[in-house]
């Protein structure tokens, strides 16, 4: 298994996951890429700031892809998430799964991009044409309820607190 940082200051790319060949029981890949769009909630963006606690960020993503490898029972789950400036069209984002089938690929990846953006502490700044600039408002850090739920659910939670976390990227 390749090694690298779930957190990087540097260009987004998927060469630096494991190919599928490593798992010939996997017959689905599912990924996505979230980059910088150029407007949010009406405005012009020009940049997003991205940062981090990133001793605390590495874990967390870490532990969010073990647990849904078991959950959905995949062979391969990951995350990156850049921080530092990044203009409009960059790469923020990419989560990849790789099951045995289809379904599976899409609960994990999908999963895997929610907890990773309602969960670890990532935090973003807008920055908008006009020149001003506001960080995102969010929680990154909540407190789990007993049982686990979807990111359905999360989003519904979070709304309800007041914690939704936004992103330009989607």
């Amino acid at each position: 298994m390749r090694e690298f940082s779930r957190v990087q200051d540097q260009a987004l790319s998927l060469d630096i996951f494991d190919p599928i060949q490593s798992f010939p029981e996997c017959g689905g890949i599912d990924v996505f890429i979230g980059t910088v769009r150029n407007h949010h909630k009406g405005k012009a963006v020009k940049a997003l700031k991205y940062t981090s606690y990133t001793p605390v960020a590495e874990k967390m993503i870490r532990e969010i892809e073990q647990e849904i490898k078991d959950k959905y029972q995949v062979s391969y789950v990951r995350v990156m998430h850049r921080i530092g400036y990044l203009d409009v069209s960059d790469t923020a984002i990419i989560a990849i799964a790789y099951a045995a089938h289809r379904r599976e690929a899409f609960q994990a990846c999908e999963e895997a991009v929610e907890r990773v953006k309602h969960e670890v502490p990532i935090w973003k700044e807008e920055f908008f044409t006009d020149g001003t600039s506001h960080y995102v408002e969010g929680c990154c850090i909540r407190k789990d309820s007993p049982d686990t739920t979807t990111p359905e659910k999360h989003r519904h939670e979070h709304n309800h607190q007041h914690c939704a976390h936004e992103h330009t990227h989607e």
